[in-house]
């Protein structure tokens, strides 16, 4: 599954993020939470999920979104990819 976030600003890139991967309604609005459930992601279905973010993305966003990846890539069921890209 593929999901674009068009925005870059820390709260609203969260806020993006976390409507794209359906994330739990317990989700808690903030980068600690985000990086819990970005490793997590034991809710969707088995599969590589795709977000494609732009390149301005919020530095911290960022980040969390590295240690996500790098988390996934351990053998699992469910992978995080991300795509940084010009608007």
């Amino acid at each position: 599954m593929k999901r674009h976030i068009l925005v870059s600003e820390k709260k609203a890139a969260i806020a993006a993020i976390a409507k794209a991967l359906d994330f739990p309604s317990w989700f808690g609005q903030n980068l600690d939470a985000l990086h819990d459930s970005l490793t997590d992601l034991s809710w969707l279905p088995e599969g590589e999920y795709v977000l494609v973010v732009p390149a301005d993305l919020d530095p911290d966003v960022a980040e969390v979104l590295r240690d996500a990846v790098r988390a996934t890539a351990e053998p699992g069921d469910r992978k995080l990819r991300v795509i940084r890209t010009e608007r």
